[in-house]
Order: C-alpha cells, then structure tokens, then sequence
C-alpha cells in the first residue's frame, strides 16, 4: 500500500486537454453573482482522421491574463466571420446537462462540454499566423 505524507498529498487534481480547433463566439459574460465580468468563447476541436474530421465543441471560460489577451486580439476575427484557427490547452473539461429551451429540441437534454481555457499557444486567421507564443519578446 502507498502512502503519503500530508506535503505529498496533492492539492488540487487537473485534468488537461490539448488540441487544435476553429474559435467561434468570443463573448463577454455577467458573473452569476454580478460582480464582474468574464470572457468565454467557443472552440470547435477537429478529431478523426484528415479528408473525414469531426468535430467536438467546448464552452471555455479565458483564464490567465496572457491567454485572455489573445482571446480579445482573436475577438475582432470571428466577428468578421474568419476563420480562426487555434492550439489550445483546456484543464478541467467537464460534461454539463441541460434542457433545449427552443428549436427543434425544445424541452429535451442537450450535454455542453466545459472548460478553462489556459493557454493558445498559436492562432491562425484564414491560413495566416497572427500570433505565436514563440515568438514573442521575452523582457
């Protein structure tokens, strides 16, 4: 049997999840306690094989300030209808169950895949770099 002493107890468990996805829908939310705001946007992770991909969609909530720049810098993009196009780094993606309140699939379950959205270290707007963390100045 393994033990561990209370120091080498984990704090904390985190679930990591990278990949590269099309961004859509970068917005600005209300906290539910209103206080404050945040920044959220959707990304559409591409899976499968080339010539036949899928793909699998993650409501992220920005956290960190760098990653938070790029979502703004990215924002003026995918309201211009762009393509967007990222790496990602997501910790903590989770299965969230709710209810279609309109549409065809009004009053039945629906899933939304979540997650913190920690890192973007390239994007690309139709086929072009716009930024890369690589190569970015370091003071």
């Amino acid at each position: 049997e393994l033990t561990m002493s209370d120091e080498q107890k984990p704090k904390y468990f985190n679930l990591m999840t990278q990949g590269i996805g099309y961004v859509s829908r970068v917005r600005e939310l209300s906290a539910k306690t209103g206080e404050g705001t945040f920044t959220c946007l959707t990304i559409a992770a591409i899976r499968g094989k080339p010539g036949d991909v899928k793909y699998t969609h993650f409501e992220c909530t920005v956290a960190g300030e760098k990653t938070l720049e790029t979502a703004r810098l990215l924002r003026p993009f995918v309201l211009g209808k762009r393509k967007v196009l990222v790496g990602f780094t997501l910790s903590d993606a989770h299965a969230e169950g709710f209810i279609f309140k309109k549409g065809k699939y009004e009053g039945q379950p629906g899933v939304c895949l979540k997650g913190r959205l920690i890192r973007v270290p390239w994007a690309k707007v139709d086929g072009n770099v716009v930024y890369d963390e690589r190569h970015l100045a370091t003071a």
